[in-house]
Order: C-alpha cells, then sequence, then structure tokens
C-alpha cells in the first residue's frame, strides 16, 4: 500500500538535506540541478528553495528544539527521521505552515525513507512543537542566556563564528552591528549578475547593481532564461566578488603586454573577469585551479572568449620558485568561506575552529607565492571570502613581515574609484565588506604592491 502523496518541492528539499548530511553534498550546487530536472513551476521552485536553505541555515535551533519537543539527544535519532523533523519545524516555525500540512508531509517522508516503525514518533513531536507558537520556543530557547551566546542560539550561528565576526566588526569601530549582520546572514540574498567587460553591458542584463558598476540585479525566475546569461557573456556572480577582481584590474592603468595570473582560479567567476578586463587592455592572464574538476569549470567559465585563456593545474604554491613573473596576481585564498554564509546554507554547521589554524597555514604560503613571482612593480590582490581576522589582516602582517619588499595599497581608496556608491570604509588599507552595509558577501580585499626586485 502506497503512502500519502508528497509535494515534490518538500520531497526535493528533503532529498537535497539528506544529501547534505549523508555525502557532504552542498546545497547550492545540487538544488538547482534537481530542480532543472523536476522542471518545477516558478511558485514551487521558490518553495523548495526556502524549505531547502530555510531548514540548513537555521539548523541549529530546530535542533533545540527537536531535542526539548522529543525529550531525546539528537544523536540517538536516526539520520533521515531527523532530518524530516528539521524540514517540519521550519515549516511550523519558520514558515508557519498549516500544522497538518507540515506534519502530515514529514511523517510521510520519514515513511517513504524506509523508517516506518519511526512514523509515530515523529508525528508525536512534530504536533508537540506545533502545539507552542514560534515565540514561545524562542523564549525557551533562549531563557538564561546572554551576549554572544544568547545571538548564536537566537540567530543559528555556531557561537565560534559569532565570536570572530565581533572581533572583526570591533576592528572597525562597529561591534555594535553584529546582530544586523548576524540578521542578514539568515536573509536569502538577491541574485546579483555580472556583465562581462567588452562583452555585455548591465542594462541590457538587468536592473543595475548595488555597489558594482558591471553587476545587474536578477528580475527573478531562473537567471539562465536569461539569452545573454545562456551566451556565457554575463552570468550570477555577487558584486563583493565583482569587485574584489576590479580592485586588482582597474588600480592603475592596463599596459599592453602585461601578464596575469590567478593563482586559485576555481570555480571561474573571477577568472571570467579578469579575462575580460585583460582582453580589454591588452593583458594575457593565466589562470591555475589544483583540482581538476574545479579547473574544468574555469575552462568553462573561459569559454566565451576567443582564444580563451589557458587554465593550468597544479599547486599554486609551485609559483614560489619565481620561474615565470607576472604583473597583477589575484590570490583568492582558499578559506572558510564564513563571509558567504547567506548563499551556502550548511557552511555553518561543517565549519569548526580548528579549520581557520590550518587554512592561515596555507593563505600564508600561497601569498608567498604570490610574491615570488611578482614582477617588480607589481600588484597582489589577496582575497577572502571570510572576515575572519586570522584569514585576513594576519594574514597579510605575517606576509609584510616576511618580504620587506612588499607593501599595502590603499585599497578603499582604489574601491572608492570603482564602486557605483559610498561604501564607508574606515581609514585602513584594506576594505572589508559586509553583507548588512553593502549587500555583498564578507568580501576581504587587499591590494599590496611590490616595491623592490
Amino acid at each position: 500500500m502506497s503512502g500519502p502523496r508528497i509535494q515534490p518541492a518538500r520531497r526535493i528539499a528533503y532529498e537535497v538535506i539528506r544529501a547534505v548530511h549523508d555525502s557532504d553534498a552542498y546545497a547550492n550546487l545540487l538544488l538547482p540541478l534537481k530542480l532543472a530536472i523536476a522542471r518545477l513551476s516558478e511558485a514551487d521552485a521558490g518553495l523548495a528553495t526556502e524549505l531547502s536553505y530555510g531548514t540548513l541555515r537555521r539548523q541549529g535551533y530546530y535542533d533545540r528544539i527537536i531535542a526539548l519537543a522529543s525529550g531525546r539527544p539528537l544523536d540517538r535519532l536516526d539520520p533521515e527521521v531527523l532530518d524530516a523533523l528539521r524540514l517540519g519545524v521550519h515549516q511550523l516555525i519558520g514558515m508557519r505552515v498549516a500544522a497538518h500540512a507540515a506534519v502530515d508531509e514529514s511523517v510521510a517522508l520519514v515513511a517513504a525513507s524506509g523508517k516506518r516503525s519511526a512514523t509515530g514518533f515523529a508525528n508525536g513531536v512534530l504536533r508537540t512543537i506545533s502545539r507552542t507558537p514560534p515565540e514561545g520556543w524562542r523564549e525557551r530557547l533562549l531563557d538564561g542566556l546572554v551576549g554572544d551566546e544568547r545571538l548564536a542560539v537566537e540567530h543559528a550561528h555556531p557561537l565560534w563564528v559569532v565570536e570572530a565576526f565581533r572581533a572583526a566588526l570591533a576592528e572597525e569601530g562597529r561591534a555594535d552591528e553584529l546582530e544586523q549582520l548576524l540578521e542578514a546572514d539568515n536573509r536569502a540574498p538577491q541574485v546579483s549578475l555580472v556583465a562581462l567587460p567588452g562583452l555585455a553591458v548591465p542594462h541590457d542584463v538587468g536592473e543595475p547593481g548595488g555597489v558594482s558598476p558591471i553587476a545587474a540585479r536578477s528580475a527573478g525566475g531562473d537567471p539562465a532564461g536569461n539569452p545573454i546569461v545562456a551566451s556565457g557573456r554575463a552570468r550570477v556572480q555577487d558584486e563583493g566578488s565583482q569587485l574584489a577582481a576590479l580592485a586588482l584590474t582597474r588600480a592603475r592603468p592596463v599596459r599592453a603586454g602585461e601578464r596575469w595570473l590567478d593563482l586559485c582560479s576555481g570555480p571561474g567567476g573571477k577568472a571570467a573577469v579578469l579575462a575580460a578586463e585583460a582582453r580589454l587592455g591588452g593583458a594575457s592572464l593565466l589562470a591555475n585551479e589544483l583540482v581538476p574538476t574545479r579547473a574544468r569549470l574555469v575552462r568553462n567559465a573561459l569559454a566565451v572568449f576567443d582564444p580563451p585563456p589557458p587554465v593550468v593545474e597544479g599547486d599554486g604554491r609551485r609559483f614560489s620558485a619565481g620561474a615565470e613573473r607576472f604583473d597583477r596576481i589575484l590570490l583568492d585564498a582558499p578559506c572558510t568561506g564564513l563571509g558567504a554564509l547567506r548563499r551556502r546554507p550548511e557552511a555553518r554547521w561543517r565549519k569548526a575552529p580548528g579549520d581557520v589554524a590550518q587554512l592561515r597555514v596555507l593563505q600564508g604560503e600561497l601569498l608567498d607565492s604570490a610574491v615570488a613571482a611578482l614582477a617588480p612593480g607589481g600588484l597582489i590582490a589577496y582575497v577572502t571570502c571570510s572576515p575572519h581576522l586570522s584569514e585576513t589582516v594576519e594574514v597579510i602582517s605575517g606576509a609584510l613581515a616576511r618580504h620587506p619588499g612588499l607593501e599595502r595599497v590603499d585599497t578603499p581608496a582604489v574601491l572608492s574609484r570603482i564602486a557605483t556608491r559610498e561604501l564607508g570604509l574606515p581609514p585602513v588599507a584594506h576594505a572589508q565588506l559586509w553583507p548588512h552595509r553593502h549587500g555583498t558577501d564578507a568580501m576581504f580585499i587587499q591590494l599590496l604592491a611590490r616595491v623592490t626586485s
């Protein structure tokens, strides 16, 4: 006997959540593929997106509710059951879906997963949760908590991430904006597009962007339906990433014949902007990527150019030999990705403080390699999609101590000439963008110049 019919949007959301937890999948990559295959209506696709991203984004908050309502430690629950409960709680607490729909279909997902013996348990837990309004659960969860611990629970961020954000904001004298930042992390960002210079112009792609001169805002729906996007002349890209690439290409006029290097180029979004700018200025670009699958993505991103810039595979640290010299180098360093939590909903729960220390070593080694490969008078853009001080200003300070011929370039001054509105950056040499202030991912950008041979 077949069970109750499960709405396609809920089924897809559940499959994405299970894949994230069972196979370390990335929701922002998997969900679009499933939506394309299912060919859902725009409304149902929007529902599947909110169900998937909303559940993953606020997972820590919902887990606390489930633990209280079930009276069991979460590690005693079958993963299939726990994910169905999370999906149901998001509908009850985060979306305020009618209890019968949220409960019945979540229980049906438990049955469909092969855990029929747990359907009564799941039904009881969700019915218990539905009897207390969201405000009541909030009061229960926050009772007795203060400071950053309270903010971490209320806004569904790990405590160590909240503390790192506070420290980064405090560097700018803006620690009082912490709650605004956490709230921004939990809002779905508007889709931004980049019109590749020389191949497209923003007003032909969509509405003007917020801070980048080459950005457009998507009008809604699948961006691939836009013919300019479909042709490869425009593509989805956060405006902070656009500014990071433009900071390097437009910091000074381009001299014909310059050689540029994108040291860690996957998946290719910034490389495409560099390639477009290089083409206009008579420069050449070499893109490097360690991971073969990501290198293929870079080649796809650059295929719109004729001829496309070369893409080589290998560890970026090999350039430390100094056998090749480049006039401009982009180091979009591997990082924790804490600046893109809006777009990668599960990322906050996957990272741990120990990841920062390991990445900081790699970031420093890659920056040393970039310095070794930099021609005299050349420019480096050190970029991370993380505001964590250990991945940003501390990496820069270490590199300056190791390389006396390296100096900071006033990056806010460069961006002030590029951005389409005032960014309100503090008077320091680096630029830290923020979701709540600039509508971008929390990109860190530091331009560096080599002043000696």
